[in-house]
């Protein structure tokens, strides 16, 4: 028998949902905000016209930056950068965390390779440091500038490692009493049930991978190497370089304020068209492997 709720149960349950929908209006408003103004007029934008809804609404911004021929070279430079680093991290976060989720009488060195990993993740070398490894390994100007200085994310390891724990021994045993071997067992039986973290890291990756600017601006020397996200962080409007009648016409009804708000957008779309194949197992992956120590 279903019981009916009290009024001070009511009455909570209405303030829990009040104080979500403000923070999602919170979080979801400047967002709108932003998207509004890449679609407004030079004028309106200037003058801080423009709430929630786009004012002399027009296209010139996103018609300016889809006409750069940079912009697209940038764009595949980050699918680049995000197809190598990721598949990267996912491999060797496999590889690294499938043997440190066994006991210390199963692997003697694990405790060894944790503590130099947790060592490392919280006392970094520094950027010049990695900056002089990286130009004396021969890698400036080159994508694996971008990709190899974050191969081993290593709270994506030890995500990665809780979440095999929870995974029961007696499969295993199962498993290698069938005469299967390590990677047979890693791949066959872990990996396979283990998609929530997969998932979950996977999604880790490519966010990272597709927002960081600053390993563009550290290791490229040419702009034409620029990831998306560096080449928008850098891009200026040089009036005095534009020659061609009708991209003077253009940029006449555009602002910075609007070209940004553009820019700003076209950057997050990907982001939020991977996220939703991947948010039904990032709650589950995040906080089963975050359970166990």
């Amino acid at each position: 028998m279903i019981r009916s709720k009290s009024f001070a149960s009511r009455l909570s349950d209405a303030i829990i949902w009040i104080i979500l929908l403000i923070m999602t209006a919170l979080c979801f408003f400047p967002l709108l905000n932003m998207v509004s103004i890449s679609f407004s007029g030079s004028t309106a934008a200037q003058a801080n016209q423009v709430g929630l809804w786009p004012v002399d609404f027009n296209l010139e911004s996103y018609s300016m930056l889809f006409k750069d021929s940079q912009f697209w070279h940038a764009f595949l430079v980050s699918i680049e950068r995000v197809i190598l680093g990721t598949g990267l991290n996912m491999i060797l976060s496999v590889l690294l965390a499938y043997p440190l989720s066994k006991s210390k009488s199963q692997f003697s060195a694990r405790n060894i390779y944790m503590n130099i990993m947790i060592f490392a993740m919280l006392f970094s070398g520094g950027m010049i440091p990695l900056f002089l490894v990286v130009k004396g390994l021969g890698l400036m100007n080159t994508i694996w500038a971008l990709v190899l200085p974050g191969a081993v994310p290593i709270f994506n390891v030890i995500l990665l490692m809780n979440f095999f724990k929870s995974i029961p021994d007696s499969l295993e045993e199962a498993a290698m009493m069938d005469g299967a071997s390590k990677p047979t067992i890693l791949f066959k039986i872990y990996l396979p049930i283990s998609l929530p973290a997969l998932a979950t890291i996977s999604l880790f990756a490519i966010v990272g991978h597709w927002n960081d600017y600053f390993s563009g601006l550290l290791y490229m020397n040419s702009a034409a190497n620029y990831p998306l996200a560096t080449y928008i962080q850098q891009l200026n409007v040089d009036m005095s370089k534009i020659t061609d009648p009708s991209q003077l016409k253009a940029l006449a009804s555009v602002s910075d304020k609007t070209l940004n708000a553009a820019k700003i957008v076209v950057s997050i779309v990907p982001v939020l068209m991977i996220y939703p194949f991947l948010q039904k197992y990032f709650t589950s992956g995040l906080v089963i492997g975050s359970v166990k120590g």
